[in-house]
């Protein structure tokens, strides 16, 4: 079975998570104007805040999790009124703020009240995104979303941290994997605080009768489902289900399918060299112009425009080429 969050990991990929030990005496300021669309930050040692632009400053604590959502520009400093001093614009640049070059970003450092240098830790993980099913997700957080550390410890944070300090080989995979795990993990702990306002599917995903619905559709979305068949699966009335599911979630069972379906069917369009028809069976319908009747009705173009429109924005031409997981259609 699956939901809408494990299947994110599909389609993120950490794009080589960046370990900063500064050489700067406080104050230290560096503002990131990367167009990423998911950024991960978390405080291994020292304090920090992130200020996104236009927007109040967020504290970053030892053990805390910030998830930034992109691409605007934000800034992360010893203090809100610290003006950057270095600007990020992707891993191969950075500059000062007029524009001059620099080799490489400095790292952070903070130094204790015995004048020796006590490194400020900071880990950032820069993620590009693709697909339907992930824009669901990034699409119910805030600009910045912050899990503070939590009194039990986070098994991936300090998994990572442990691994910092080896140079063992296979490092750098290691870390792009925990980096996956602990957007996961992370995200989840967004979702369950209070202020979080978590999206009515995640929520209906603990109820017992409508969260094993959610799954099974999610895991088997070309499968015939009714509500019936549906109801039957969750163990109640047919009646009740139905009204049960509207009213968790929002929309009736089928509706929610349907859209489901379609989230699938434009990934699986932009991802892979299936066809049309191939792709609606994948999903659930009989053949290419079932599907391309449901997708120009869900998403307002045919598939073939879609395929189109992704594969142009994924790749872009060599100056804008972007590294990541990279037949007849119904017109």
């Amino acid at each position: 079975m699956d939901d809408a969050l494990s299947s994110l990991l599909h389609d993120v990929s950490p794009r080589g998570a960046l370990f900063d030990q500064s050489a700067f005496n406080p104050p230290w300021s560096m503002r990131f104007v990367e167009p990423t669309p998911l950024t991960l930050l978390a405080m291994l040692d020292g304090r920090a805040w992130v200020t996104p632009d236009g927007a109040d400053p967020v504290p970053l604590d030892c053990g805390d999790v910030v998830i930034v959502r992109g691409p605007e520009p934000y800034t992360v400093a010893d203090d809100p009124g610290t003006a950057p001093r270095v600007v990020i614009h992707d891993a191969e640049r950075c500059t000062t703020p007029d524009g001059r070059r620099l080799l490489e970003a400095s790292p952070l450092c903070g130094y204790d009240t015995d004048g020796r240098p006590k490194p400020t830790v900071l880990l950032k993980g820069t993620y590009q995104v693709r697909g339907s099913v992930s824009q669901r997700v990034l699409g119910a957080l805030p600009r910045v979303a912050r899990i503070p550390a939590s009194p039990s410890g986070c098994p991936p944070l300090e998994m990572i941290a442990y691994e910092i300090g080896r140079e063992a080989p296979g490092r750098q995979a290691v870390l792009d994997r925990l980096l996956d795990l602990l957007l996961v993990v992370s995200l989840r702990d967004w979702f369950e605080r209070p202020e979080a306002r978590a999206p009515a599917w995640y929520r209906a995903h603990g109820d017992p009768t409508v969260g094993r619905a959610l799954r099974l559709m999610h895991g088997e979305p070309a499968r015939p489902w009714t509500v019936a068949g549906l109801a039957a699966e969750a163990g109640i009335s047919r009646a009740r289900f139905a009204q049960r599911f509207s009213d968790l979630v929002g929309q009736s069972p089928m509706a929610y399918l349907t859209e489901w379906r379609i989230c699938q069917a434009a990934d699986l369009l932009a991802q892979t060299d299936a066809t049309v028809d191939a792709v609606s069976r994948r999903v659930g319908y009989s053949n290419a112009y079932a599907l391309s009747v449901a997708f120009k009705r869900t998403l307002g173009v045919r598939p073939s425009e879609h395929r189109a429109r992704a594969r142009a924005a994924a790749d872009p031409g060599p100056a804008g080429r972007m590294p990541g997981r990279e037949n007849a259609e119904w017109n």
